[in-house]
């Protein structure tokens, strides 16, 4: 039996004739050096053969000559907010600025004013002088569902007000190597160089997200793009606006989501919640207890079902409250009360080892105990650092320059005795490595094969 399904493709006519006048071009204009005869990089060199090719005049700062002049302008998009001229967009399109030029699509240009950027959503709010300008509508990001409709404008290497449409492919989405405190929006949509900041519609034409980022090797479009859900843009762009920075809850400790391989690792009898790898022992998490090897199930009595829940529920509890975290540790279930801290915005920094010449442990790893200088920068903790990566260790993603800390939920102590409990790991067992890796902690599953 077969079934087969006539669906009507939407017309985005209309959302782009009354939507199109609420989104603006930004170029942020910052003084540099000379750049003399410096090679382009991967992605300026694919950007002048797109328009070598159409014959369009490359945009103001994006030539090849334009990178020796004294400032050098980055294109990106935003739109309005309120008919008074308050313009949300990414704080990376205009974080580094020393001026910013926003262009409506009137064509009429402004100066903007910065009210503040926050880095860790990625959002910025800008306020130019002007008056009854069109806003946008927005729309609920709670209610949009995979495989729905949706539209992206904005100015993709500075071609202004350009629409492109797809569909939502995922939703709540973390990504690696990142603090995760936003649940991004994953689309089909194309976004390229020039679309950051510019919004994400549904067919009603409400604004759901802002267009933020895309997975790419070569700099351009390949298929995945990620946009900011509105109502966590407006809870920023409503702090920055009011006071000039964001105020949000903050735990101190770094988690990852829990795999098939790590439940067997870690004894765990499922794989929901969040499993925190690295706690700051002077933060709040630290102060009540919680440990790295933890599996946080509840917090607040809100139920964790993936890693990602966690530092939205953290995020936004307000600092000073005592709330309940629920944990799973050694087999059992524990509750602690935590006081929730303001979220500081100093960030760790990771130094870079190089590797020498030693013979490789059972699981691939030349290793070396973690010098003074290290060990200040993971909080007086022993470490072994990775010197060289080989055989299961490679596949399992450790890299030359990680520091082990933990073998199993057990910290390690020196070379030897990790490779003695190495050698006594039975074949075909999976292991946890805590790892240490630019500033973040995560557990790596490594599957003993030898």
């Amino acid at each position: 039996m077969s079934f087969s399904y006539a669906v009507a493709l939407p017309d985005f006519t209309v959302l782009a004739e009354q939507q199109g006048s609420t989104v603006v071009n930004i170029s942020s204009i910052k003084n540099a050096v000379n750049r003399g005869n410096q090679q382009l990089s991967p992605q300026e060199e694919h950007m002048q053969e797109f328009f070598n090719r159409f014959g369009i005049p490359m945009p103001p700062g994006m030539g090849p000559n334009d990178q020796q002049q004294k400032q050098m302008s980055a294109t990106g998009s935003g739109f309005i907010l309120e008919s008074d001229g308050y313009i949300i967009t990414n704080a990376h399109v205009v974080g580094e600025a020393d001026s910013i030029i926003v262009k409506l699509a009137d064509k009429r240009e402004f100066q903007a004013k910065l009210l503040g950027i926050d880095k860790r959503t990625d959002v910025a709010l800008l306020k130019i002088d002007a008056k009854d300008l069109p806003a946008v509508k927005l729309g609920n990001p709670k209610n949009i569902k995979v495989g729905e409709w949706v539209a992206a404008i904005g100015s993709p290497f500075g071609l202004e007000n350009t629409m492109t449409v797809g569909v939502i492919s995922a939703k709540g989405r973390a990504l690696p190597q990142q603090e995760n405190y936003v649940p991004f929006i994953q689309t089909d949509v194309a976004i390229n160089p020039g679309n950051s900041g510019g919004p994400l519609f549904n067919t009603k034409g409400e604004v759901i997200g802002i267009n933020s980022q895309i997975y790419s090797r070569t700099g351009g479009y390949m298929g995945l793009s990620f946009a900011i859900p509105i109502d966590v843009a407006m809870d920023v762009a409503d702090q920055l606006k009011n006071n000039g920075r964001v105020v949000r809850g903050w735990l101190g400790i770094a988690i990852q989501e829990v795999t098939e391989e790590l439940t067997e690792a870690l004894g765990l009898k499922d794989k929901s919640g969040a499993l925190v790898a690295a706690v700051n022992k002077g933060a709040p998490a630290g102060k009540a207890g919680i440990e790295a090897g933890d599996v946080i199930l509840k917090f607040n009595n809100k139920v964790i079902e993936t890693s990602s829940d966690l530092p939205k529920y953290v995020r936004l509890t307000k600092p000073n409250n005592i709330v309940p975290v629920e944990i799973w540790r050694n087999g059992k279930t524990k509750i602690l009360k935590v006081k929730i801290g303001e979220m500081p915005s100093d960030t760790m920094q990771a130094s870079s080892k190089k590797p020498i010449k030693e013979s490789a442990n059972r699981i691939g790893l030349v290793l070396k105990e973690a010098t003074t200088k290290d060990k200040k920068m993971l909080d007086g903790r022993n470490g072994l650092v990775v010197m060289k990566a080989s055989g299961p260790a490679v596949s399992s993603q450790i890299r030359d320059g990680d520091i082990i800390l933990a073998l199993n939920n057990t910290p390690v102590s020196s070379v030897r005795a990790f490779n003695r409990e190495i050698n006594k790991t039975p074949k075909g067992k999976t292991i946890a490595l805590l790892i240490y890796r630019n500033g973040d902690t995560l557990f790596v599953p490594v599957k003993v094969a030898n």
